[in-house]
């Protein structure tokens, strides 16, 4: 999966967005935190769009509300924001995932109606610059304890895949890789190799 973060990105961020939306993902997830809901808005207008045209999956990020009068059922959520949701608003999306940052949190996500979480982070990495990352005991317990997909965040590259992977975890997210690197699919190829 994608986790989208524009200011990282050396070029225009819509011109990324179609590219990593060519290269197929798992999933697009526009994760820009620090828009307001109406920003959001209208950045999340343009990303469906795109992958739409691309038929890749996009997870809008944060704002419920944003997301159904979108039309997207697919929403990202931080456990707190989740936890504060009611049932009935949580069963209106068809593809439910939140980040969780312990084996308890999984457990709580997945009895939420979760479809699917990110555990870590895993390895450290220049997002969270000083915090040892949780490793792949932590990432191998949250897959035994759920049965919801678990993808794993935080430092995963072409090198580490295939541990992630060992651990039981569906998959990976990647931010900086995506927005960085030369060639998405290239990028995105790299990883299949080494899985």
């Amino acid at each position: 999966m994608c986790i989208t973060n524009r200011k990282l990105c050396q070029e225009d961020f819509f011109t990324r967005i179609r590219k990593i939306a060519a290269a197929h993902p798992a999933a697009i997830v526009l994760r820009e935190k620090d828009l307001s809901e109406r920003e959001y808005i209208d950045f999340a207008e343009k990303i469906l769009n795109i992958c739409r045209e691309q038929d890749t999956a996009c997870i809008l990020h944060s704002f419920p509300e944003a997301a159904l009068e979108l039309g997207c059922d697919s929403i990202h959520l931080p456990l707190p924001v989740l936890m504060k949701m009611e049932r009935r608003q949580r069963q209106r999306f068809r593809v439910l995932g939140a980040s969780c940052h312990s084996v308890e949190e999984a457990k709580m996500a997945e009895k939420l109606g979760c479809t699917y979480l990110t555990a870590g982070h895993i390895f450290e990495t220049e997002c969270k610059k000083g915090l040892p990352g949780r490793g792949l005991d932590f990432l191998n317990r949250v897959c035994s304890d759920v049965s919801v997909p678990v993808y794993a965040i935080g430092g995963i590259s072409p090198a580490n895949i295939s541990k992630i992977k060992e651990t039981g975890a569906a998959g990976a997210c990647m931010m900086s890789g995506f927005m960085t690197c030369e060639s998405p699919g290239d990028y995105l190829r790299d990883f299949k190799r080494q899985e």
